[in-house]
Protein backbone atom coordinates (compact mmCIF):
# COMPACT_ATOMS: atom_id res chain seq x y z
CA UNK A 1 0.00 0.00 0.00
CA UNK A 2 1.13 3.82 -0.03
CA UNK A 3 2.56 5.55 2.58
CA UNK A 4 -0.24 7.06 4.76
CA UNK A 5 0.05 10.63 3.37
CA UNK A 6 -1.52 10.15 -0.37
CA UNK A 7 0.30 11.58 -2.93
CA UNK A 8 0.01 15.02 -3.73
CA UNK A 9 -1.84 16.50 -0.93
CA UNK A 10 -12.62 -14.19 26.57
CA UNK A 11 -11.63 -17.00 26.61
CA UNK A 12 -7.77 -16.82 28.32
CA UNK A 13 -5.27 -17.41 25.74
CA UNK A 14 -4.50 -21.15 26.17
CA UNK A 15 -7.70 -22.01 25.09
CA UNK A 16 -8.60 -22.35 21.66
CA UNK A 17 -12.17 -21.20 20.52
CA UNK A 18 -13.64 -21.51 17.52
CA UNK A 19 -14.25 -19.03 15.42
CA UNK A 20 -15.84 -17.79 11.98
CA UNK A 21 -15.61 -15.13 9.19
CA UNK A 22 -16.33 -11.23 8.53
CA UNK A 23 -19.65 -11.34 7.69
CA UNK A 24 -17.11 -8.42 4.78
CA UNK A 25 -16.61 -11.02 2.91
CA UNK A 26 -18.23 -13.65 6.14
CA UNK A 27 -21.62 -14.27 8.10
CA UNK A 28 -22.76 -16.67 5.86
CA UNK A 29 -22.05 -19.85 8.46
CA UNK A 30 -23.09 -18.47 11.62
CA UNK A 31 -26.20 -17.04 9.91
CA UNK A 32 -27.54 -19.77 7.97
CA UNK A 33 -27.52 -21.84 11.41
CA UNK A 34 -29.14 -18.89 13.33
CA UNK A 35 -31.64 -18.75 10.72
CA UNK A 36 -32.40 -22.55 10.94
CA UNK A 37 -33.08 -22.39 14.73
CA UNK A 38 -35.38 -19.57 14.70
CA UNK A 39 -37.17 -21.14 11.77
CA UNK A 40 -37.62 -24.75 13.44
CA UNK A 41 -40.43 -26.12 14.67
CA UNK A 42 -40.16 -25.82 18.47
CA UNK A 43 -40.08 -29.22 19.08
CA UNK A 44 -38.13 -32.39 17.31
CA UNK A 45 -40.80 -35.09 17.83
CA UNK A 46 -44.39 -33.49 18.17
CA UNK A 47 -47.69 -34.36 16.06
CA UNK A 48 -45.06 -36.80 14.39
CA UNK A 49 -43.55 -38.57 17.46
CA UNK A 50 -44.71 -42.03 17.74
CA UNK A 51 -47.72 -43.40 19.83
CA UNK A 52 -47.02 -45.27 23.28
CA UNK A 53 -47.47 -48.88 22.72
CA UNK A 54 -50.79 -50.35 23.83
CA UNK A 55 -50.76 -52.42 27.33
CA UNK A 56 -50.19 -56.29 26.13
CA UNK A 57 -52.54 -58.54 26.40
CA UNK A 58 -51.88 -61.27 29.11
CA UNK A 59 -52.74 -64.42 27.75
CA UNK A 60 -50.37 -63.19 24.97
CA UNK A 61 -46.95 -64.64 25.15
CA UNK A 62 -45.34 -62.18 23.41
CA UNK A 63 -46.68 -58.16 23.13
CA UNK A 64 -46.81 -56.78 20.08
CA UNK A 65 -45.54 -53.57 20.28
CA UNK A 66 -47.58 -50.60 18.41
CA UNK A 67 -46.71 -49.68 15.10
CA UNK A 68 -44.41 -46.81 14.27
CA UNK A 69 -46.33 -44.04 12.45
CA UNK A 70 -43.29 -42.48 10.70
CA UNK A 71 -41.90 -46.35 9.71
CA UNK A 72 -41.66 -46.37 6.17
CA UNK A 73 -41.57 -42.66 6.00
CA UNK A 74 -38.90 -40.08 4.88
CA UNK A 75 -38.13 -37.62 7.63
CA UNK A 76 -39.40 -34.27 7.28
CA UNK A 77 -36.63 -32.26 5.48
CA UNK A 78 -35.08 -29.44 7.62
CA UNK A 79 -35.53 -25.80 6.49
CA UNK A 80 -32.27 -24.96 4.66
CA UNK A 81 -30.79 -21.19 3.64
CA UNK A 82 -31.98 -20.22 -0.39
CA UNK A 83 -28.33 -19.51 -2.20
CA UNK A 84 -28.59 -15.38 -2.67
CA UNK A 85 -29.65 -13.72 -5.50
CA UNK A 86 -28.62 -10.60 -4.95
CA UNK A 87 -25.14 -8.81 -3.53
CA UNK A 88 -24.85 -6.02 -1.39
CA UNK A 89 -22.01 -3.68 -2.72
CA UNK A 90 -20.88 -0.06 -0.59
CA UNK A 91 -20.30 2.23 -3.03
CA UNK A 92 -17.05 4.21 -1.79
CA UNK A 93 -17.75 7.40 -3.80
CA UNK A 94 -21.18 7.63 -2.89
CA UNK A 95 -23.51 7.80 -0.18
CA UNK A 96 -25.22 4.31 -0.92
CA UNK A 97 -25.50 0.51 -0.50
CA UNK A 98 -26.12 -1.15 -3.99
CA UNK A 99 -28.17 -4.26 -4.15
CA UNK A 100 -26.53 -6.16 -7.19
CA UNK A 101 -27.43 -9.09 -9.54
CA UNK A 102 -24.44 -10.43 -10.35
CA UNK A 103 -25.98 -12.32 -13.68
CA UNK A 104 -26.61 -8.77 -15.49
CA UNK A 105 -23.96 -8.56 -18.12
CA UNK A 106 -25.33 -4.96 -19.67
CA UNK A 107 -25.84 -2.29 -18.05
CA UNK A 108 -26.08 -1.56 -14.58
CA UNK A 109 -25.89 -4.32 -12.66
CA UNK A 110 -27.60 -2.77 -9.63
CA UNK A 111 -31.67 -3.29 -9.04
CA UNK A 112 -32.19 -1.27 -5.89
CA UNK A 113 -29.97 1.16 -3.76
CA UNK A 114 -30.11 2.94 -0.53
CA UNK A 115 -28.84 5.68 0.87
CA UNK A 116 -26.80 5.25 3.89
CA UNK A 117 -24.53 8.12 4.58
CA UNK A 118 -21.12 9.66 2.94
CA UNK A 119 -18.40 7.30 1.58
CA UNK A 120 -19.15 3.77 2.91
CA UNK A 121 -16.69 1.34 3.15
CA UNK A 122 -17.53 -2.20 4.96
CA UNK A 123 -20.90 -4.23 5.33
CA UNK A 124 -21.74 -6.75 7.71
CA UNK A 125 -25.14 -8.87 7.78
CA UNK A 126 -27.11 -10.09 10.17
CA UNK A 127 -29.81 -12.30 8.63
CA UNK A 128 -31.93 -13.72 10.97
CA UNK A 129 -33.06 -9.97 12.04
CA UNK A 130 -32.15 -9.13 7.97
CA UNK A 131 -30.59 -5.86 9.15
CA UNK A 132 -27.15 -4.52 7.64
CA UNK A 133 -24.27 -2.67 9.16
CA UNK A 134 -22.98 -0.18 6.96
CA UNK A 135 -19.55 1.73 8.53
CA UNK A 136 -19.88 5.42 6.62
CA UNK A 137 -17.30 8.56 6.87
CA UNK A 138 -20.40 9.77 9.33
CA UNK A 139 -21.22 7.06 11.59
CA UNK A 140 -22.97 3.18 11.23
CA UNK A 141 -26.19 3.30 9.24
CA UNK A 142 -28.54 0.23 10.44
CA UNK A 143 -30.37 -0.99 7.11
CA UNK A 144 -33.41 -2.70 7.09
CA UNK A 145 -32.80 -5.42 4.26
CA UNK A 146 -36.58 -6.44 3.86
CA UNK A 147 -37.84 -2.88 3.73
CA UNK A 148 -34.44 -1.80 1.89
CA UNK A 149 -34.26 1.72 3.71
CA UNK A 150 -31.83 2.39 5.99
CA UNK A 151 -33.58 2.88 9.75
CA UNK A 152 -31.12 5.00 11.81
CA UNK A 153 -27.64 6.16 11.51
CA UNK A 154 -25.57 5.60 14.88
CA UNK A 155 -22.82 8.27 15.29
CA UNK A 156 -19.04 7.20 16.18
CA UNK A 157 -17.84 8.30 19.69
CA UNK A 158 -15.29 10.26 17.75
CA UNK A 159 -17.47 11.60 14.71
CA UNK A 160 -15.36 13.05 12.04
CA UNK A 161 -15.53 16.78 11.86
CA UNK A 162 -15.60 16.88 8.02
CA UNK A 163 -16.74 13.83 5.55
CA UNK A 164 -13.89 13.17 3.10
CA UNK A 165 -14.09 9.92 0.58
CA UNK A 166 -11.35 8.03 -0.45
CA UNK A 167 -8.72 5.58 1.11
CA UNK A 168 -7.38 7.63 3.79
CA UNK A 169 -10.65 9.66 5.06
CA UNK A 170 -11.62 9.09 8.86
CA UNK A 171 -14.78 7.17 9.86
CA UNK A 172 -15.65 3.74 9.45
CA UNK A 173 -13.74 1.09 7.88
CA UNK A 174 -14.05 -2.86 8.38
CA UNK A 175 -17.14 -3.86 10.53
CA UNK A 176 -19.09 -7.03 11.91
CA UNK A 177 -21.94 -8.36 13.76
CA UNK A 178 -22.08 -10.35 16.70
CA UNK A 179 -23.02 -14.21 15.98
CA UNK A 180 -26.57 -13.42 17.86
CA UNK A 181 -26.79 -10.39 16.42
CA UNK A 182 -27.27 -7.92 19.77
CA UNK A 183 -23.44 -5.90 18.83
CA UNK A 184 -21.84 -4.40 16.13
CA UNK A 185 -17.74 -3.94 15.96
CA UNK A 186 -16.63 -1.35 13.70
CA UNK A 187 -12.87 -0.33 13.50
CA UNK A 188 -12.75 3.77 13.20
CA UNK A 189 -9.77 5.53 11.36
CA UNK A 190 -8.83 9.05 13.66
CA UNK A 191 -6.15 10.11 11.82
CA UNK A 192 -3.32 9.18 13.85
CA UNK A 193 -4.80 6.42 15.78
CA UNK A 194 -7.49 4.02 15.23
CA UNK A 195 -9.90 2.44 18.15
CA UNK A 196 -12.56 -0.36 17.92
CA UNK A 197 -16.34 0.50 19.06
CA UNK A 198 -18.25 -1.92 20.37
CA UNK A 199 -22.05 -0.68 19.47
CA UNK A 200 -25.29 -2.40 21.45
CA UNK A 201 -27.41 -2.96 18.61
CA UNK A 202 -30.76 -2.82 20.80
CA UNK A 203 -29.52 1.17 22.85
CA UNK A 204 -27.42 2.43 19.92
CA UNK A 205 -24.88 3.10 22.19
CA UNK A 206 -21.02 2.82 22.31
CA UNK A 207 -20.02 0.63 24.74
CA UNK A 208 -16.57 0.64 24.21
CA UNK A 209 -13.80 1.98 22.24
CA UNK A 210 -10.67 0.21 22.71
CA UNK A 211 -7.74 1.02 20.71
CA UNK A 212 -6.27 -0.79 18.12
CA UNK A 213 -3.93 -1.02 15.19
CA UNK A 214 -3.44 2.27 13.04
CA UNK A 215 -6.16 1.82 9.67
CA UNK A 216 -8.19 -1.45 10.30
CA UNK A 217 -9.22 -2.67 6.93
CA UNK A 218 -10.96 -5.89 8.50
CA UNK A 219 -12.88 -6.73 11.08
CA UNK A 220 -13.91 -10.30 12.56
CA UNK A 221 -15.65 -11.98 15.07
CA UNK A 222 -16.09 -15.40 16.54
CA UNK A 223 -18.34 -17.87 16.34
CA UNK A 224 -19.12 -18.24 20.09
CA UNK A 225 -18.67 -14.01 20.11
CA UNK A 226 -15.74 -13.70 23.02
CA UNK A 227 -13.39 -12.28 20.45
CA UNK A 228 -13.27 -9.89 17.58
CA UNK A 229 -9.76 -9.52 15.54
CA UNK A 230 -9.07 -6.21 13.73
CA UNK A 231 -6.64 -6.49 10.76
CA UNK A 232 -4.17 -3.37 11.52
CA UNK A 233 -2.73 -2.58 7.69
CA UNK A 234 -0.31 0.22 8.69
CA UNK A 235 0.94 -1.28 11.75
CA UNK A 236 1.69 -5.31 10.58
CA UNK A 237 -1.07 -6.37 13.50
CA UNK A 238 -3.67 -8.30 14.39
CA UNK A 239 -5.25 -6.98 17.21
CA UNK A 240 -7.30 -9.72 19.44
CA UNK A 241 -10.37 -7.68 21.69
CA UNK A 242 -12.38 -9.89 24.05
CA UNK A 243 -15.58 -8.88 24.15
CA UNK A 244 -16.38 -8.87 27.49
CA UNK A 245 -13.63 -6.92 28.98
CA UNK A 246 -12.67 -4.79 25.83
CA UNK A 247 -9.10 -4.94 26.32
CA UNK A 248 -6.77 -5.80 23.32
CA UNK A 249 -3.95 -8.44 22.68
CA UNK A 250 -1.66 -7.33 19.77
CA UNK A 251 -0.31 -9.80 17.42
CA UNK A 252 2.58 -8.77 14.73
CA UNK A 253 1.95 -10.37 11.77
CA UNK A 254 5.08 -9.48 9.28
CA UNK A 255 6.05 -12.45 7.23
CA UNK A 256 8.45 -9.82 5.50
CA UNK A 257 9.51 -7.88 8.01
CA UNK A 258 8.20 -4.45 8.66
CA UNK A 259 11.09 -2.28 6.96
CA UNK A 260 9.92 0.87 5.22
CA UNK A 261 7.35 1.29 7.39
CA UNK A 262 4.33 2.81 6.52
CA UNK A 263 5.64 3.27 3.01
CA UNK A 264 5.88 -0.50 2.87
CA UNK A 265 3.84 -3.31 0.50
CA UNK A 266 3.89 -5.95 2.78
CA UNK A 267 1.65 -5.33 5.05
CA UNK A 268 -1.64 -7.25 5.82
CA UNK A 269 -5.51 -5.89 4.57
CA UNK A 270 -7.91 -8.74 4.82
CA UNK A 271 -8.21 -11.88 6.41
CA UNK A 272 -10.78 -14.59 6.92
CA UNK A 273 -11.37 -17.40 9.29
CA UNK A 274 -11.05 -21.07 8.84
CA UNK A 275 -12.82 -23.44 10.77
CA UNK A 276 -10.55 -24.47 13.51
CA UNK A 277 -10.64 -20.14 14.26
CA UNK A 278 -7.01 -19.83 12.67
CA UNK A 279 -7.31 -16.12 10.27
CA UNK A 280 -6.06 -16.75 7.18
CA UNK A 281 -3.73 -13.93 5.80
CA UNK A 282 -2.27 -13.67 2.29
CA UNK A 283 0.72 -12.11 1.61
CA UNK A 284 2.01 -10.69 -1.62
CA UNK A 285 0.76 -13.73 -3.86
CA UNK A 286 3.92 -15.60 -2.07
CA UNK A 287 2.57 -17.02 0.94
CA UNK A 288 -1.04 -17.77 2.88
CA UNK A 289 -0.34 -16.93 6.43
CA UNK A 290 -2.35 -18.76 9.05
CA UNK A 291 -2.33 -17.26 12.53
CA UNK A 292 -3.79 -18.92 15.50
CA UNK A 293 -4.90 -15.72 17.93
CA UNK A 294 -4.77 -18.05 20.52
CA UNK A 295 -0.90 -18.26 20.71
CA UNK A 296 -0.19 -15.88 18.20
CA UNK A 297 1.81 -18.59 16.40
CA UNK A 298 1.68 -18.43 12.33
CA UNK A 299 2.70 -20.73 9.71
CA UNK A 300 2.40 -20.18 5.99
CA UNK A 301 1.12 -21.47 3.08
CA UNK A 302 3.60 -20.69 -0.33
CA UNK A 303 1.32 -19.28 -3.31
CA UNK A 304 2.90 -18.68 -6.59
CA UNK A 305 0.06 -15.64 -7.51
CA UNK A 306 3.16 -13.20 -6.93
CA UNK A 307 1.08 -10.02 -6.89
CA UNK A 308 0.67 -7.51 -4.33
CA UNK A 309 -3.01 -8.41 -2.28
CA UNK A 310 -5.84 -6.89 -0.95
CA UNK A 311 -8.95 -8.84 -0.31
CA UNK A 312 -9.48 -12.80 0.32
CA UNK A 313 -12.88 -14.66 0.46
CA UNK A 314 -13.97 -18.35 1.63
CA UNK A 315 -15.89 -20.55 -0.45
CA UNK A 316 -17.47 -23.37 1.47
CA UNK A 317 -15.16 -26.30 0.05
CA UNK A 318 -12.41 -24.73 2.34
CA UNK A 319 -10.90 -22.90 -0.72
CA UNK A 320 -10.10 -19.17 -0.52
CA UNK A 321 -9.84 -16.55 -3.21
CA UNK A 322 -7.49 -13.97 -3.09
CA UNK A 323 -7.15 -10.83 -5.26
CA UNK A 324 -3.77 -9.43 -6.79
CA UNK A 325 -3.19 -6.40 -7.51
CA UNK A 326 -0.04 -6.14 -9.52
CA UNK A 327 3.88 -5.85 -9.32
CA UNK A 328 3.91 -3.58 -5.99
CA UNK A 329 6.57 -4.38 -3.30
CA UNK A 330 8.08 -7.54 -3.15
CA UNK A 331 5.66 -8.90 -5.91
CA UNK A 332 6.39 -8.78 -9.58
CA UNK A 333 3.63 -10.55 -11.35
CA UNK A 334 0.28 -8.32 -12.67
CA UNK A 335 -3.47 -8.55 -11.65
CA UNK A 336 -4.64 -11.61 -11.00
CA UNK A 337 -6.67 -14.20 -9.16
CA UNK A 338 -5.99 -17.11 -6.97
CA UNK A 339 -8.08 -19.88 -5.70
CA UNK A 340 -5.89 -21.68 -3.04
CA UNK A 341 -6.59 -24.92 -1.03
CA UNK A 342 -4.72 -24.16 2.61
CA UNK A 343 -4.98 -27.78 3.34
CA UNK A 344 -3.74 -29.21 0.29
CA UNK A 345 -1.60 -26.10 -1.17
CA UNK A 346 -3.29 -26.87 -4.43
CA UNK A 347 -3.59 -23.42 -5.90
CA UNK A 348 -4.80 -22.03 -9.48
CA UNK A 349 -3.55 -18.84 -10.69
CA UNK A 350 -5.69 -16.60 -13.54
CA UNK A 351 -4.35 -13.57 -14.89
CA UNK A 352 -7.14 -10.14 -14.39
CA UNK A 353 -7.09 -7.14 -16.22
CA UNK A 354 -8.15 -4.72 -13.54
CA UNK A 355 -7.33 -4.93 -10.02
CA UNK A 356 -9.81 -5.27 -7.19
CA UNK A 357 -10.41 -4.41 -3.38
CA UNK A 358 -12.47 -7.39 -1.83
CA UNK A 359 -13.85 -10.44 -2.84
CA UNK A 360 -16.93 -12.58 -1.89
CA UNK A 361 -18.11 -16.22 -3.53
CA UNK A 362 -21.67 -16.06 -4.69
CA UNK A 363 -23.75 -19.26 -5.59
CA UNK A 364 -25.61 -18.77 -9.19
CA UNK A 365 -29.18 -19.61 -7.70
CA UNK A 366 -30.03 -20.66 -12.29
CA UNK A 367 -26.99 -22.68 -12.12
CA UNK A 368 -25.55 -24.07 -8.93
CA UNK A 369 -22.47 -22.63 -10.56
CA UNK A 370 -19.82 -21.24 -7.34
CA UNK A 371 -18.45 -18.11 -7.94
CA UNK A 372 -16.20 -15.31 -6.71
CA UNK A 373 -17.11 -11.65 -6.94
CA UNK A 374 -14.41 -9.37 -7.11
CA UNK A 375 -15.01 -5.30 -6.49
CA UNK A 376 -13.81 -3.25 -8.79
CA UNK A 377 -13.27 -0.39 -5.69
CA UNK A 378 -9.68 -0.40 -5.58
CA UNK A 379 -8.33 1.56 -2.65
CA UNK A 380 -5.54 3.18 -4.63
CA UNK A 381 -5.63 4.40 -8.55
CA UNK A 382 -7.42 2.57 -11.35
CA UNK A 383 -10.50 1.57 -9.27
CA UNK A 384 -13.11 1.26 -11.43
CA UNK A 385 -17.35 1.16 -11.13
CA UNK A 386 -17.66 -2.43 -11.25
CA UNK A 387 -16.75 -6.02 -10.43
CA UNK A 388 -15.24 -9.19 -11.75
CA UNK A 389 -17.34 -12.22 -11.93
CA UNK A 390 -15.26 -15.37 -11.46
CA UNK A 391 -16.36 -19.29 -11.87
CA UNK A 392 -14.07 -21.21 -9.39
CA UNK A 393 -13.60 -23.93 -11.57
CA UNK A 394 -12.76 -23.19 -14.73
CA UNK A 395 -11.90 -19.53 -13.53
CA UNK A 396 -13.89 -17.82 -17.03
CA UNK A 397 -14.96 -14.35 -15.66
CA UNK A 398 -16.95 -11.38 -16.96
CA UNK A 399 -17.56 -7.93 -15.28
CA UNK A 400 -20.65 -6.41 -14.28
CA UNK A 401 -21.50 -2.83 -13.44
CA UNK A 402 -21.73 -0.72 -10.19
CA UNK A 403 -21.58 2.85 -9.97
CA UNK A 404 -19.63 4.42 -7.31
CA UNK A 405 -16.67 2.93 -6.71
CA UNK A 406 -17.83 -0.74 -5.26
CA UNK A 407 -15.36 -1.20 -1.54
CA UNK A 408 -16.69 -4.07 -0.19
CA UNK A 409 -19.44 -6.82 -1.72
CA UNK A 410 -21.17 -9.33 0.49
CA UNK A 411 -23.97 -11.68 -0.49
CA UNK A 412 -27.90 -10.22 0.37
CA UNK A 413 -29.49 -12.98 2.54
CA UNK A 414 -32.55 -14.74 0.84
CA UNK A 415 -33.96 -16.40 4.19
CA UNK A 416 -34.63 -19.85 4.94
CA UNK A 417 -37.00 -22.19 2.64
CA UNK A 418 -38.42 -25.62 2.47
Amino acid sequence: MAPLTPPGGAAPPSRRTRRTRHAVTAWATAAAVAVLAACSPGSAGGADSPAPAPTPDVSSPTPTPAPDPTDGQAAPEEPVEAPARYLLATEAESDGLAVVDPTIREGSAVVDRVEVGAAPWGVAVHAPTMRAYVSTAQGVAVVDLAARERVDLIPYRDTPARVGFGEYRRGGMGIAVSPDGTRVYVAVHRGDSSTLETIDVASREVLASTPVGLRPFDVLVAVDGREVYTVDHDEFSVHVVDTTTFEARRIEVAPFGTEGGLASFEKPHYAVLDDDGSLLLPYQGRVLVRLDPATGTTTSVPSAADSHQHGVARAPDGRVVVVGNGPFGNAAGGPNVTVLDPATGAEQVAPLTRRHETATTWTDPATGGLTAVLAGGYTQAEAWDGATVVDLDALATYEIQIPGRPQVVVPLPEGPSA
